[in-house]
């Protein structure tokens, strides 16, 4: 697909398939992990997208626990555990790494932000100033939405490996927009995103691959996705959907 480049900090995931004793048990029984082998990277944005349940959040959180992140959230440097439930999936990965290494990083979870906030604030109160890099104001006192974007366009610096797992949860359409140009300015600036999405809005970004989970995980081209295609089809005729749906 001509994706690597040298100059990017992650090119690729490899599943250490010899070492998996069963595709039976979890996660391993996920179709994205059953047919994984190899997973390029893009330089810039991939996006990795599928229902549910698919196992797009469980392949990112591997990858960014593996990296070194905090498998709840945060830089390499949080290490905060509210409810220890990641899967194993960490241990069977192999990461293939640029020669160049990030200078900031990242890993965002919408259902672990809270835990990540309440650790900020535990942060600051050991250690004043914490809140300056999160927009000057505790993330508890922020609307969710406020909250969340406020770390998006403040605590990421440029330069920099970001792992993003649905930052649509807590965002209106318009803030989803604003994220889209947030995250070209810092692709301008040398950035590498890794993000599990549902947004059609998201997914839109055009130098990105978009990788889709169904019975197996292969790349797609944005038109094709299916979160695409039902909102497409929805928004073109709300009526006749609601009809059949109600």
């Amino acid at each position: 697909m001509g994706l690597l480049e040298s100059n990017q900090y992650l090119k690729s995931i490899e599943l250490k398939r010899e070492n998996v004793k069963s595709f039976s048990n979890y996660p391993f029984s996920l179709p994205a992990i059953k047919s994984l082998s190899n997973l390029q990277l893009h330089p810039k944005v991939t996006f990795i997208v599928g229902e549910n349940g698919s196992g797009k959040s469980t392949i990112l959180e591997a990858i960014a626990t593996a990296y070194g992140f905090n498998a709840e959230g945060g830089t390499k440097n949080f290490n905060f555990s509210s409810n220890d439930t990641h899967s194993e999936l960490q241990n069977y990965i192999k990461l293939i790494k640029g020669v160049k290494r990030p200078r900031d990083g990242f890993f965002l979870r919408a259902e672990s932000f809270y835990n990540f906030a309440t650790n900020v604030e535990e942060l600051d109160r050991e250690s004043p100033g914490m809140f300056a890099s999160y927009g000057g104001k505790s993330l508890h006192k922020q609307s969710h939405g406020e909250s969340f974007f406020s770390v998006f366009m403040n605590r990421f610096t440029g330069y920099g490996l970001y792992i993003l797992d649905e930052p649509e949860a807590a965002l209106s359409p318009s803030r989803q927009m604003s994220l889209i140009t947030r995250m070209h300015k810092l692709v301008e600036e040398k950035s590498q995103f890794i993000i599990a999405t549902h947004s059609p809005i998201l997914m839109a970004y055009p130098d990105s691959v978009i990788y889709e989970i169904k019975d197996d995980i292969r790349a797609v081209k944005y038109e094709e996705t299916e979160h695409y295609i039902v909102m497409k089809s929805f928004l073109n005729n709300p009526k006749g959907l609601l009809d059949i749906l109600l």
